[in-house]
């Protein structure tokens, strides 16, 4: 346990620390943020948004004298990552929207990520230059080339200080293989290879390798009308570079080990929870899908999340999951008006803090739940601009399901379900946690005291 970070005891007190993005009036669709990733050191913020933008936020240096006041994330480089294209054989539009981004753990002076839409990984290099070459000797100062006649000396080209600027180059573009929207991607622990995974197929590529990948895993059926389940997240495990897991549709997760075989037909564990016969309902089936999948930093646990519960596996035990915890239960009942507009196939994805010992995910009215494994306990934070004083203490919120409503209470009537917190980020060993609430990104820190 890393000291300080975790423990979501009475004492924890969780600030409002920051808010990025426009006040919602006016916001259009290609602002909605659709990811958001720290790096390996919690140093840079990466969001992806729906207009196919990367916007990185870059942690400043605290200063000496105020030291209550931890470094503020602020803006360090915005590029356009993806354009919206069109498959004239399908007759299909491709969105720029970014559906996730990866790091590549930091190797020098520059950084590395991996962001992708439907169909296509592109790896990116972002890097510093405050210096500029000068006395080139076969261009003038403009750029222009000189006529090799005129030039009788040699120069020695020199650097010369020039003002910081930021820059993004598309290292690599992986295309071409994927049917099927890409839903994730993984880094393997190798740092040589990495994944990308659709409905149906699960691929592996080399990261020097653009134009060829590896088929890992494939489900589509001979017959498509006998197709019963899809992937829905796939990740690889933190430590061995052999071993992945996939979520379906069917709330199953399969772990796979590449060195069984080249193709990983046949799944090393499948993890299940038996159903409960005396909760079936017409929603079973969609409700039990997993939307997101992630091993714990330790390697000794995945976590999964469905749209009520959050579930916790031990590797070691495939019947049933050691953890289950109810993200929203008061919905049960509004299932049919969830199907009804949509909000039923939502997905919402979960985050382990940095000493996997407290789980973070999303719900509607811009909630977002903790929950502490240790201790058992749970709490409800909002993230929203009425609560966006700096240092602004976070009150637990609470939603009342029939009878007498307290007054700090909101009932579950009233919740909003066009404002819902999908995606969220915790810093790797802080605790500083990034929520992306439509086209705003707020932070929030514990309160030092």
């Amino acid at each position: 346990m890393i000291p300080g970070i975790g423990m979501l005891t009475q004492d924890t007190l969780w600030c409002f620390s920051q808010v990025k993005g426009t006040i919602e009036i006016g916001t259009t669709e290609a602002d909605i943020i659709s990811t958001v990733e720290f790096n390996h050191t919690g140093e840079l913020l990466a969001t992806g948004d729906k207009g196919g933008r990367v916007v990185i936020f870059q942690r400043e240096q605290e200063s000496k004298n105020q030291v209550h006041r931890r470094g503020e994330y602020n803006v360090y480089s915005t590029f356009q990552s993806h354009e919206p294209e069109f498959d004239y054989l399908k007759s299909l539009e491709i969105e720029e929207k970014i559906n996730k981004i990866r790091w590549l753990p930091q190797q020098n002076a520059a950084y590395f990520l991996l962001s992708t839409n439907d169909k296509t990984v592109k790896l990116w290099k972002v890097s510093e230059r405050d210096k500029r070459p000068e006395g080139y000797n076969l261009k003038d100062e403009e750029g222009r080339l000189r006529d090799p006649a005129t030039i009788t000396t040699l120069r020695v080209p020199v650097l010369r200080p020039m003002d910081l600027m930021v820059e993004a180059t598309p290292r690599r573009v992986f295309a071409n293989a994927h049917t099927y929207h890409i839903n994730s991607i993984s880094v393997n622990s190798d740092y040589e290879t990495y994944m990308s995974a659709d409905d149906l197929r699960i691929n592996l590529w080399n990261f020097e390798i653009t134009n060829q990948s590896f088929n890992i895993v494939d489900i589509k059926p001979a017959n498509m009308e006998e197709l019963t389940e899809v992937i829905t997240a796939a990740e690889f495990h933190p430590h061995h570079c052999n071993t992945f897991v996939y979520s379906s549709s069917k709330g199953t997760i399969r772990l796979c080990d590449m060195r069984a075989s080249a193709l990983c037909d046949r799944h090393t564990k499948f993890f299940e929870e038996p159903e409960d016969p005396s909760n079936r309902s017409f929603f079973s089936e969609i409700i039990s899908s997993i939307s997101d999948v992630k091993f714990s930093h330790s390697g000794r646990y995945i976590m999964t999340r469905d749209y009520l519960t959050v579930k916790v596996w031990d590797l070691n035990m495939e019947n049933r999951p050691i953890e289950t915890y109810q993200v929203h239960d008061y919905l049960r009942s509004k299932l049919c008006s969830l199907y009804e507009n949509d909000c039923i196939f939502d997905k919402f994805e979960c985050v382990w803090n940095g000493s996997d010992s407290v789980i973070m995910t999303g719900s509607y009215n811009n909630f977002f739940r903790m929950f502490d494994r240790n201790t058992k306990r749970d709490v409800t934070l909002e993230a929203s601009r009425e609560n966006s004083k700096p240092r602004a203490i976070l009150k637990p919120r609470k939603v009342c399901v029939g009878g007498k409503r307290r007054k700090d209470e909101i009932s579950v009537d009233s919740l909003d379900f066009s404002k819902k917190i999908l995606h969220t980020a915790w810093h790797p060993s802080e605790n500083i946690i990034a929520v992306a609430a439509t086209n705003n990104l707020y932070i929030f820190q514990d309160k030092v005291n």
